[in-house]
């Protein structure tokens, strides 16, 4: 049995759709899996280092900003946009899936609504309470609806198909032993770990307070800081650090992104980042106090309400973006670190929101559905 999983863009996406994959192998051991995507994605490397053979297809969204540069993003868009139906059609052709899964980004479109022309069993999965303009679409179309929330069951008009599932995490992010974790980056006993990311793309403004927060972390604390600059602000990052002088100090280690992440989850004290519904799913199967400062560019807002839910419960601190200071995050992150007891209370409190049965209950629906395939 053949399974073609599209997922593309962020991590956000992809990172459900490879945990997917996993749980499906594990229990289909014959399954062949495979993966359609933009080869200069992000989900081209994570995919392929995974092991999955992976099928590449060119699809862009639309820049709403009309500036020189998104006028030729634009036309190139829309010359991949004409393509992507042949396409889509030919990796169909070539994989002859039983089953198709869209877990969002712009590569799901095209391949999703293709197999569900042909008749293929489909399914997409929906991370955020307000979905996006390509879930929404492909909701119509699709044989079953995965929404990670409740909230997002109306918005996507499909409620008679649609199964809250929560957010898929990876398997491992449920079984870290902390203390191996902590050895594995050299960790002393005691130091406090922060580990903080923008999202696997970046996030330009997170990232110039998190260079003034090491900056005197450097300069005041015992920390172990690993940073994450995402792929866009990687360069402007280092100049940055660079400026700062904290670019080789070995209490602050920069990455452009973090491949391990269920090990740093699981070898941290305090997590600052976005509110990503994956982001903030893996922070509550780990069990982790974070500040986290939501993106201000996205749909509807989602993350601010993501974020919000965590902190009602006392598991995390919110900073909205506008509102966010080099010295406003010092102070908070020197108040949370000093108390270590309050820090392990507010990850207890995070832990009560994993859901780690999400992974079983999409696999008994897809078993269901394939059952009826042709």
């Amino acid at each position: 049995m053949r399974i073609l999983i599209a997922a593309g863009g962020t991590a956000g996406h992809i990172n459900p759709a490879l945990a997917i994959a996993a749980a499906l192998k594990k229990r289909r051991p014959d399954a062949e899996i495979h993966f359609a995507g933009r080869r200069g994605g992000m989900e081209y490397r994570l995919v392929t280092a995974a092991g999955y053979p992976f099928h590449p297809i060119e699809v862009n969204g639309i820049q709403r900003k009309l500036t020189p540069k998104n006028i030729a993003r634009n036309v190139a868009a829309l010359y991949h946009l004409a393509l992507s139906a042949p396409r889509a059609n030919a990796i169909l052709k070539e994989v002859r899936p039983a089953l198709v899964i869209g877990t969002g980004g712009y590569v799901s479109g095209p391949v999703v609504r293709a197999a569900a022309k042909k008749g293929v069993r489909t399914a997409i999965h929906e991370q955020n309470a307000f979905p996006g303009v390509t879930n929404k679409l492909l909701a119509k179309q699709a044989d079953i609806v995965f929404a990670a929330m409740p909230d997002a069951v109306p918005r996507l008009g499909q409620a008679e198909k649609t199964v809250v599932t929560g957010n898929p995490v990876r398997e491992e992010m449920f079984c870290q032993d902390r203390a191996a974790a902590r050895r594995a980056i050299a960790a002393r006993d005691g130091q406090i770990v922060i580990i903080s990311f923008g999202g696997s793309l970046g996030a330009q403004v997170l990232g110039e307070r998190i260079a003034e927060l090491a900056k005197w972390e450097i300069e005041n604390r015992d920390f172990l800081h690993i940073h994450a600059t995402g792929t866009i602000e990687k360069a402007d990052f280092a100049a940055l650090a660079a400026r700062l002088g904290i670019d080789h100090s070995p209490r602050f280690v920069i990455r452009e992104y973090i491949d391990n992440m269920p090990q740093l989850l699981s070898a941290a004290d305090l997590v600052i980042s976005r509110a990503g519904a994956l982001t903030l799913a893996e922070i509550a199967a780990v069990g982790r106090a974070s500040v986290l400062i939501p993106s201000p560019n996205v749909a509807e807002n989602h993350q601010y309400h993501n974020a919000m839910q965590l902190q009602r419960l006392g598991a995390a601190v919110v900073v909205e973006e506008k509102e966010l200071t080099g010295e406003g995050l010092v102070g908070i992150v020197d108040h949370l670190t000093g108390d270590p007891a309050g820090l392990m209370e507010m990850g207890m409190k995070a832990r009560a929101l994993a859901q780690p049965d999400s992974l079983r209950r999409i696999c008994d629906n897809l078993d269901k559905l394939l059952e009826t395939a042709p």
